[in-house]
């Protein structure tokens, strides 16, 4: 174990640390994604633990090489901005050197980037950085789309305080392979609808994480915020200096209710609307602190129906694409065992599920599934309550 001092004085507030926290002696005060809040926060860690350090001995190389450029830039007047930009480059080299181990991006790193763009952009850096982090996710989830659903889904359903990243993430995705299978819109309205699920909730993104932890009822002034927070994240966009104008009306109207054809209406309320369907999907997906999630096939159903009870026609254009039990769901088969689908297949009900409960409920090493198979029959889903393993990200996207 190697500890490396942090100054204490130049922790910022209200941000995911990117590496776990240590006391003297290398105990473990707070793991990766914690969020120091306040000097009292900061005055409890250092109670329990004296003196704050990071240990490079369990981070790898490229990390390794971030603390100390992160050292660097907390003993100088660099902008919280670009501290979050040092992460983002540490990630992106370490990506690149395990290019031939790996396929997949790092996902809670995604995580943590998204969340610091959405609760503090700068003005100078947001365009671009938001461009480049956008792109990463648009031309994975192109390229392995029931791979980003499953890891998304997955985040979903584990992780609540980096809530508003990792829904305006699985939106962005959902929304984008919807809109090039089965809508078929022009790939310059599918980046702008990406962009704007990226970025719907902008004004309010620090309060989404919030409420996510929160047990008490809303407040007055946080029902207000969530009310207007559409035209204010657009407000936000504008002086930021997004410009495209399909992007920022489907983000002002991603909150309405707006049931009706497509067809009778703009391009962006069009795509206002897929993203209100997909909106709805991955809220209910998601736990709070409250209250339990929804199976992913009960919220699937929910997205189905619009207001009035009648077939929504992007909410089936989503039931179509995702299928429904899509990549992230866990069900029960007809063998009797229970897993989670990795990957859909040419029809809706029948994807390939990765077996990891066995007949006998006892956990077992995974094993594929075609669920068209009769003896394999999906007979139904499991409550998020009721998955009985914990399957590390990394295994499921291997199979």
């Amino acid at each position: 174990m190697k500890l490396i001092e942090l100054d204490l004085s130049s922790i910022p507030f209200g941000q995911p640390i990117p590496f776990a926290l240590r006391g003297t002696g290398g105990a473990l005060l707070a793991g990766k994604g914690f969020v120091i809040h306040s000097q009292e926060d900061l005055k409890k860690l250092i109670f329990r633990g004296h003196t704050l350090y990071v240990d490079t001995d369990e981070s790898e190389d490229a990390y390794r090489a971030y603390l100390g450029q992160l050292q660097a830039l907390l003993h100088s007047d660099k902008k919280l901005g670009d501290i979050a930009e040092t992460t983002l480059q540490a990630t992106a080299k370490n990506d690149d050197n395990e290019e031939e181990n790996s396929r997949h991006p790092r996902w809670k790193d995604w995580q943590l980037h998204w969340t610091q763009l959405m609760r503090n952009p700068d003005p100078e850096t947001f365009l671009p950085r938001f461009h480049r982090m956008f792109s990463a996710l648009a031309n994975y989830s192109a390229n392995n789309a029931d791979s980003a659903l499953l890891a998304l889904v997955q985040l979903s359903a584990e992780e609540v305080r980096f809530y508003s990243a990792t829904h305006g993430m699985l939106v962005a995705v959902i929304t984008m392979l919807v809109a090039r299978e089965t809508l078929v819109w022009p790939e310059a309205q599918v980046q702008s609808l990406g962009k704007a699920a990226l970025s719907m909730n902008i004004a309010m993104a620090q309060l989404q994480d919030d409420l996510a932890l929160q047990r008490t009822p809303l407040s007055a002034e946080q029902a207000k915020a969530i009310d207007h927070h559409s035209e204010q994240s657009v407000q936000k966009l504008k002086s930021l200096g997004v410009q495209d104008a399909l992007w920022l009306e489907a983000v002002k109207f991603h909150h309405y209710r707006d049931p009706g054809r497509l067809a009778q209406k703009s391009p962006g309320r069009q795509m206002a609307r897929l993203i209100q369907r997909a909106d709805l999907f991955g809220a209910r997906i998601a736990p709070r602190v409250g209250r339990e999630p929804m199976s992913v096939t009960s919220a699937m159903k929910a997205c189905y129906y619009d207001e009035t009870k009648a077939v929504d026609e992007t909410g089936a254009a989503l039931v179509k694409t995702l299928g429904i039990y899509p990549p992230g769901a866990w069900v029960h088969l007809a063998s009797g065992e229970s897993g989670v689908v990795i990957r859909r297949s040419d029809h809706a009900a029948t994807p390939i599920v990765a077996v990891f409960l066995n007949r006998d409920g006892m956990p077992c090493d995974p094993m594929t599934r075609n669920t068209a198979l009769a003896t394999n029959k999906i007979t139904g889903a499991v409550p998020h309550k009721e998955v009985r393993v914990s399957v590390a990200m990394d295994r499921l996207l291997t199979l």
